[in-house]
């Protein structure tokens, strides 16, 4: 267990990712230029100004926390390459029909059992959410077998009280489906359409699931009621709260929205981490549908991370819920070894498009290599 003064001095490490210009300046080892001639570096060393302005166009610290960072090639000789192929042929061809038919089995038992309990013991509710809660973390099992998840589980699992809520760092849809193989939380998601939303609107509500609708600005009140009225629920499932909002890359946390540490309740922290060595684990919704994300880690070997389930944290006197969330960001940073950016990860939603970006760096590198040459 860290003691207060290491997490504080951590976190502070963590606090401001800068703009890694470094990497996109020529080494000298690279390129030959004329003795007396301006370099690119010489130019951005003018000025600390035009650096950071630079840094910000090139590759800015907002933008890498929703960026896929896919793991180096390692096929890149001839010893290594018929391996690669034949590790290409095995995943789709052998282990992915065994997964789609793991998870069709899965769906036949689920739905089998779930619509008779769920229409034939309506008036034994108790029962009802019981069985319901143990299909649910069934049906979550196969998804994760489907995937040849190895999930390792650290702490105490989860139990049903009142005036708890759970908050984890969010990196994909399938970390609800990770933590909900263990325990039925109640989340608080975001409204999908497809076949995600008819699951959200009938399967998901049966746990007591939160929805809700980002262009709505009267769905706020109405989720901020329905959560406080869910905490104080003694046979209501635990609730899990992914307060960043959007799902990051596993390598940053974004701010934390402080809704859920302005309930007047104990926060019990989640750290989630993914291993990188077979798949990435990061849903880029705008970029990539669910359907195929969830293809993308069927056809790969298997889904690695993972989970903490970290020491309780109440509101201090004198603490502010930013306050709150900000040192529970800190110790789900720590844990995880994620670092903390000062942005808000709705940001991602109305930034600028990557082609009007990748536009602008163009024309900036453009505007820089023209200055070069007449000097």
């Amino acid at each position: 267990m860290r003691s207060p003064g290491q997490l504080k001095s951590s976190s502070s490490e963590l606090d401001l990712d800068r703009p890694n210009i470094e990497d996109y300046l020529p080494s000298g080892s690279s390129i030959q230029e004329p003795l007396g001639k301006l370099r690119l570096r010489d130019l951005l060393d003018i000025s600390p100004t035009l650096t950071e302005a630079a840094g910000a166009i090139v590759d800015d610290s907002f933008t890498r926390c929703f960026k896929s960072n896919q793991p180096e090639p390692w096929n890149w000789n001839i010893y290594l390459f018929p391996l690669w192929c034949f590790g290409v042929v095995f995943r789709y061809f052998i282990l992915f029909p065994l997964r789609v038919i793991v998870l069709t089995i899965g769906w036949i038992i689920f739905l089998s059992s779930f619509i008779p309990v769920h229409s034939l013991l309506k008036g034994h509710d108790k029962l009802r959410k019981k069985l319901e809660r143990c299909l649910v973390e069934l049906i979550c099992s196969f998804f994760v077998a489907s995937w040849t998840g190895v999930v390792k589980y650290h702490g105490p699992r989860p139990s049903m009280r009142p005036k708890q809520v759970f908050v984890a760092n969010h990196t994909s849809m399938i970390d609800f489906i990770i933590l909900e193989q263990m325990t039925a939380f109640a989340v608080i998601m975001q409204k999908h359409p497809g076949w995600v939303g008819l699951l959200q609107s009938t399967i998901l509500e049966s746990v007591g699931c939160i929805w809700f609708n980002r262009s709505e600005a009267k769905d706020r009140e109405i989720v901020a009621r329905k959560l406080r009225d869910h905490v104080q629920g003694t046979d209501n499932n635990p609730l899990l709260i992914f307060p960043e909002g959007t799902c990051v890359n596993n390598h940053y946390t974004v701010m934390f929205k402080k809704g859920a540490f302005e309930l007047g309740c104990t926060v019990c922290p989640v750290a989630i981490k993914y291993n990188k060595i077979f798949v990435d684990a990061f849903w880029n919704s705008r970029k990539q549908s669910f359907t195929m994300h969830l293809l993308q880690l069927m056809t790969s070997w298997a889904v690695v991370c993972d989970v903490w389930y970290l020491e309780p944290q109440t509101l201090r006197p004198g603490e502010t819920a930013i306050e709150f969330a900000e040192r529970v960001r800190d110790i789900i940073s720590v844990r995880a070894g994620l670092k903390k950016v000062p942005w808000d990860g709705y940001l991602k939603y109305s930034r600028p498009s990557p082609k009007h970006r990748e536009r602008k760096q163009q024309s900036f590198a453009e505007s820089v290599l023209r200055r070069l040459d007449e000097k």
